[in-house]
């Protein structure tokens, strides 16, 4: 089995996903995740676009040190000196440097013809390289491009020293069968391509970008780009998810296998929705809360008899365990901790005091305390932006025949300020509140949403919203047994990131 390598943009292409604003402390968290699922390239970012992403970046390089660490830049001397700037301490540096390709970019994007587009490539290329790193090169839109000035600038990246050229299917508009003729096409007519690394990096508008990466598998790609639950631009990437489980379950059918430790993919993938505030669609394939469910009775009976009658994986392959009922009010902090180490979570004291404490907390409240309460708090933990706003107390007013009342309380850029406010119901009548106190006036609540994080009536309920602030949607989450109280948190989370992006 020839090995292919896993390139994870999760952190660049996936942060591109409408509502995700990490901060740098979420950023290093996911890439410690990274390193841990064994991925061999982690693409930080795009160092040219926000100081915040520069920063992030750097913060990334100086951090992994089992991955490669590369940073995006467009083909120009400004673009690949500032990634070189954000990945030089990484103790394995890479820039991924691009140039569109395709005659529809080229005549109305870049306004360049094909000879401008391929000596800029070239001299962009021995540019990079001369920083002393590896070299990544990418022909944007590549699967739009005609064959021969794509054969001929894979040809002249290669000679200017790029290890790695990607061949993007950027708009999601290839599917499988014509994928891999352009990846064969590539090997059988680009006569340096041995002096480098074909990668591919699939975006999933037809549904097909798994399906894709992996006839590109077939027809001989070395490298896979790819992000956690398929996260990205418009309909996101490649799941790195789906691409591992086939390769795993299915190695015979692309003679190849990936590196990544499958056990921890379940914890990277709660772990990225939770940081993100995107949640994972319930049939998600391979991390989907029903990915392993059986509702048929006939499915169930063959189960229960030999679950390979209807699972041709098991949850605990990915690292997924069933729910178990674990403390009480009366469990110590050592049991505790030993606990967060066995879900996948391993912090610094000061957090597990942190978290324990919430712990303590919710005992007060809830009778059974089960795994998935303990993912929530640990996750909780995680998500962290710096709380220019921050819940304090809030108290509902409600008079029959009469719009509802908030009166909130709230730590405001270290003030305590007190609003009261009307609305159609509680959760109305504080966020009402709420952009009175932090003088939030163009926001618009998108979308809300309430769920259960275990069964029974003390489960502690996750608010997530989506709010347009100033034109751009940010998503909030919020965690606790009162609803409205979670709400708000998850307003305030939302209003809190928009700050991030007003400062970048």
């Amino acid at each position: 089995m020839r090995k292919v390598k896993i390139f994870d943009t999760t952190l660049r292409d996936g942060e591109q996903t409408p509502g995700v604003n990490l901060s740098i402390e979420e950023k290093i968290t996911i890439a410690k995740n990274l390193e841990e699922l064994n991925v061999d390239v982690i693409e930080a970012g795009f160092a040219i676009a926000s100081q915040a992403d520069f920063d992030a970046i750097k913060e990334v390089a100086k951090t992994i040190k089992k991955c490669k660490v590369a940073s995006l830049a467009r083909a120009t001397v400004k673009d690949i000196d500032r990634a070189w700037d954000a990945v030089k301490e990484a103790k394995h540096p890479r820039i991924h440097t691009f140039i569109a390709t395709s005659d529809i970019h080229m005549k109305y994007k870049l306004k360049m013809s094909e000879d401008e587009v391929y000596n800029q490539a070239v001299e962009m290329v021995k540019y990079a390289k001369s920083k002393g790193c590896e070299v990544q090169f990418s022909c944007e839109d590549a699967s739009r491009t005609r064959a021969e000035f794509l054969y001929r600038v894979l040809e002249g990246v290669i000679d200017a020293g790029a290890v790695v050229v990607n061949i993007p299917d950027t708009v999601g508009f290839t599917y499988p069968e014509e994928f891999y003729e352009i990846i064969k096409g590539i090997k059988e007519n680009v006569p340096n391509i041995d002096k480098a690394e074909i990668a591919v990096h699939c975006h999933n508008d037809l549904g097909l970008a798994t399906a894709n990466a992996l006839a590109a598998i077939r027809a001989g790609a070395e490298q896979i780009e790819c992000t956690v639950n398929g996260l990205g631009e418009r309909a996101g990437n490649t799941a790195i998810e789906e691409l591992a489980m086939t390769l795993k379950v299915r190695p015979e059918g692309y003679e190849a296998e990936c590196g990544i430790n499958h056990s921890k993919i379940y914890h990277v993938s709660k772990t990225v929705s939770k940081l993100t505030g995107v949640d994972i669609q319930p049939n998600k394939a391979v991390v989907g809360e029903n990915a392993f469910a059986h509702e048929s009775g006939i499915h169930q009976h063959g189960v229960l008899e030999n679950s390979s009658t209807y699972e041709i994986m098991t949850p605990e392959s990915i690292g997924r365990t069933k729910n178990k009922l674990v403390f009480g009010k009366h469990s110590g902090k050592h049991a505790f901790k030993d606990k967060l180490i066995e879900l996948g979570y391993e912090l610094s004291d000061e957090k597990i005091d942190d978290i324990f404490k919430k712990f303590k907390k919710l005992t007060d409240i809830k009778k059974e305390i089960l795994d998935e309460d303990i993912e929530s708090l640990a996750l909780g933990g995680l998500r962290t932006v710096e709380k220019s706003y921050d819940l304090t107390s809030f108290n509902i007013i409600r008079v029959p025949g009469h719009t509802t009342q908030a009166e909130v309380k709230m730590v405001a850029k270290s003030e305590i300020r007190t609003a009261i406010a009307e609305g159609d119901g509680p959760v109305s009548a504080v966020y009402n509140s709420i952009n009175t106190i932090t003088g939030c006036k163009n926001c618009t609540l998108k979308d809300y949403s309430i769920k259960s994080i275990t069964s029974a009536s003390d489960a502690q309920g996750e608010a997530r919203v989506e709010v347009e602030i100033d034109g751009k949607v940010y998503i909030g989450k919020g965690i606790k047994t009162d609803i409205i109280e979670a709400s708000a948190i998850a307003y305030i989370d939302a209003i809190n990131r928009s700050l991030i992006n007003a400062n970048k």
